[in-house]
């Protein structure tokens, strides 16, 4: 008897196979897609991009979390600008994979204005929905609802710049008022989460060389309202016998960790020497 061929699942969701291939090599974080008719989660520990951006009851809970796990962790408390600092990192890194994930992996860009996507961060998962995407001409998600077809590659990276800007637009203006940054500052944090965020992934994926190749592109140094750029370069001396150089950046922005622990700075922060670099690379290697 004949059997008949399986055909492929018809295509429901523009991100779905992204976020899925996410969470295959990054477990920590969980996305979980909402349609129309859904209402995006609130209470037991979610809370609203549109929240935060707002600035009031919702965001002082987001950062009493931080400022709690600061004292716990390291038995002093931040200043009340380095706690607002750490929330906002601890929110836009995962933010930001919202939108670079399913570029970098199907060349699709989600629009995420703040009022759909939510996040619980005890649990690391975050709720979106999906109401319109950019895709380059072919892609079978032209045919979905919401689809928005771009001419290039080009065009595509506009749209990634564009639907991140209008979601942290309204994400900074909440956070900013805590962090005693300004207006270039703000942006130059967002630019360090875009950019090492899917860096981080990319690598786990085993397509780093790629991801720095497209980040360069997405994040030339020019694209307002960013400040700053990938800057991807080699570390010098980081290539020991038979092992490839490692690529390092140099930060827009910095997070501040050096006020609770002056001698253990972020690797790619510029205050860390190349030379301590290549030593942790090579101790965790």
């Amino acid at each position: 008897m004949a059997v008949p061929a399986l055909l492929p699942a018809p295509l429901t969701s523009p991100v779905a196979a992204s976020y899925a291939r996410l969470g295959e090599v990054f477990p920590g974080l969980r996305i979980d897609e909402h349609d129309g008719d859904e209402r995006m989660p609130r209470g037991g520990g979610w809370v609203g991009a549109d929240e935060l951006g707002a600035g009031g009851a919702a965001l002082d809970a987001f950062l009493a979390w931080d400022d709690a796990q600061v004292i716990r962790d390291y038995g002093t408390r931040a200043r009340p600008d380095v706690v607002a600092s750490f929330g906002l990192h601890r929110y836009a890194w995962p933010a930001c994979l919202l939108v670079t994930v399913p570029w970098f992996l199907h060349r699709r860009v989600p629009r995420l204005p703040a009022r759909n996507v939510a996040f619980q961060r005890a649990l690391g998962r975050l709720a979106v929905r999906v109401e319109e995407f950019a895709c380059l001409p072919g892609d079978p998600a032209a045919a979905l609802p919401g689809a928005r077809v771009v001419p290039d590659e080009e065009a595509l990276r506009a749209e990634v710049r564009a639907s991140l800007a209008e979601h942290f637009e309204e994400i900074l203006a909440g956070f900013g008022s805590r962090m005693r940054r300004g207006r270039r500052a703000l942006w130059g944090m967002a630019t360090d989460e875009i950019v090492e965020g899917l860096w981080y992934i990319a690598t786990l994926l085993g397509e780093e060389p790629r991801g720095m190749a497209e980040l360069e592109l997405l994040m030339p140094g020019t694209a307002k309202p960013y400040a700053g750029a990938a800057g991807f370069r080699e570390l010098p001396g980081s290539g020991a016998a038979g092992e490839e150089p490692r690529a390092t950046r140099d930060r827009a922005t910095c997070c501040f960790f050096y006020t609770l622990r002056p001698e253990d700075t972020c690797l790619t922060c510029p205050r860390t020497c190349d030379e301590e670099r290549v030593r942790r690379l090579a101790a965790t290697a």
